[in-house]
């Protein structure tokens, strides 16, 4: 599947423009200033010397628009003036995911970011609308922003099957982030080159962390299967649950689920303004109603990923309903008893966590921290601590709460564990328990100690 949109079907809208239209919109002084500083930053990012640009301005006189009572996008029902603070005529703003099995992109529990595309409001669009500012050195902009654990991310979760993910960020920011009305650099106070790109790519990364379709599939009972199949019905219930009855856009290829676009209208700008989930415009759907394929990552799907700790969460003031973005906040390491061994070896880096009943695996442990017999194992990250090791899931650290196993944002204190081998260790025992084999879509607590009804020892699996 090539990695571009040529499948976000639409033509460009075209405007006859007035001659009291054009006087009204020449450019400013400011903005002809603004745009030589644009000028100069694409020459300095061709010998990559963005950072000398960068860095001739203080970053305490940049701020974007500040927007008092703005209008939710799509909903005007006259011409909006200030386009720093109403996306226009891109206010259907679609955060689109995929799902790559072949080859393999991205953990083997979680979607992949596409991007964040301003859709006009009949669903047609524009793109590529500011070549001056088709920068070809995102990581470095990134980076020179201070945004290290946004750029370690994006280059897990926010990837491409054909190329470099630097590539594919610059594809993405030339073709969509470039027209979106309230990253205009007009829209920012003492404007600084390249200052809109982390708005851009914080903003979409932030927005995909608060829609997490894995789990939302996973709930319903939709898991990644080589032999089962879905309808359109239960995959749309699934998803719009979630979004206040709002449905998505299902993409198929060859009959197999592999994109997910979420649609919304936003009050405000881009950057702080709030996400409202609304209904999908203009493109339908190819996926069938019946029999459609969720193919693994991994086993008959290619190559088996690594999964990435989870990126703090660096949102400002923007907001997005029905769901927002839950900031785990620091965390503290706080330590269970002494074990038969320290974390040694067996327990670092990425692995999965893997459920031994009876001499035997049964299913393994997921990304909130249950246990699940059906699907795709989670993966986990070890980290060594004072006493031992962290273990974290996409979802956040990992800790026992009440006695049971949880993960997650909730977590305010990662418990330290330590390690029998290959076993899980916790206050000096490698043993757990839960009431029972958890089957199908049924996710099992796991619980330390042996006073539940079924035994079970926690597995490293390196990867």
């Amino acid at each position: 599947m090539a990695q571009v949109d040529e499948v976000h079907n639409g033509l460009a809208s075209h405007f006859d423009t007035g001659w009291s239209d054009i006087t009204d919109n020449m450019p400013s002084i400011r903005s002809l200033f603004a745009f030589g500083l644009s000028a100069l930053a694409n020459v300095q990012s061709v010998f990559g010397l963005q950072n000398a640009v960068t860095r001739q301005f203080s970053q305490d006189l940049s701020a974007s628009a500040t927007c008092t009572s703005p209008q939710l996008s799509c909903h005007n029902t006259s011409a909006v003036a200030d386009l720093c603070c109403f996306n226009a005529p891109g206010g259907e703003l679609l955060q689109t995911q995929f799902w790559d099995t072949a080859p393999v992109t991205g953990p083997s529990d979680s979607w992949t970011i596409h991007g964040l595309w301003p859709d006009n409001c009949d669903g047609t669009y524009d793109s590529s609308c500011d070549p001056s500012r088709a920068y070809t050195n995102i990581t470095q902009i990134l980076q020179a922003a201070g945004a290290n654990d946004l750029v370690s991310y994006m280059q897990t979760y926010w990837v491409s099957n054909s190329g470099t993910p630097e590539s594919f960020w610059e594809h993405e920011w030339s073709k969509h982030g470039t027209c979106i009305s309230t990253l205009d650099p007009n829209c920012y106070t003492s404007y600084q080159p390249t200052e809109e790109v982390p708005d851009f790519f914080n903003r979409t990364v932030n927005l995909f962390k608060s829609l997490p379709s894995y789990e939302w599939l996973s709930e319903a009972g939709i898991v990644p299967s080589s032999s089962a199949t879905y309808t359109t019905a239960q995959i749309q219930a699934a998803l719009s649950k979630n979004r206040g009855g709002h449905q998505v856009y299902l993409g198929c290829q060859s009959g197999a689920l592999n994109e997910i676009w979420y649609f919304f209208n936003v009050q405000g700008s881009i950057q702080t303004g709030t996400f409202e989930a609304s209904d999908l415009v203009g493109s339908k759907s190819t996926c069938p109603s019946t029999g459609i394929k969720y193919l693994p990552k991994g086993n008959g799907g290619g190559s088996s990923p690594t999964s990435a700790a989870p990126l703090p969460d660096t949102s400002t003031t923007a907001s997005l309903k029905p769901s927002t973005t839950k900031s785990s906040g620091p965390s503290t390491t706080t330590s269970a008893a002494p074990s038969p061994t320290s974390g040694g070896p067996s327990f670092s880096g990425k692995g999965t966590l893997n459920v031994i009943t009876s001499g035997s695996q049964t299913g393994c442990i997921i990304s909130g921290g249950t246990w699940y017999t059906s699907g795709t194992c989670a993966g986990f990250t070890a980290t060594t601590s004072d006493d031992g090791f962290t273990l974290s899931s996409r979802k956040g650290d990992c800790a026992i709460v009440g006695g049971a196993l949880t993960c997650g944002s909730s977590v305010d204190s990662a418990t330290s564990f330590s390690a029998d081998g290959d076993l899980l260790v916790y206050d000096g025992a490698a043993n757990f328990s839960a009431d029972g084999v958890p089957s199908g879509s049924t996710q099992g607590t796991v619980y330390t100690g042996e006073d539940h009804s079924t035994s079970l020892t926690i597995q490293w699996q390196g990867l």
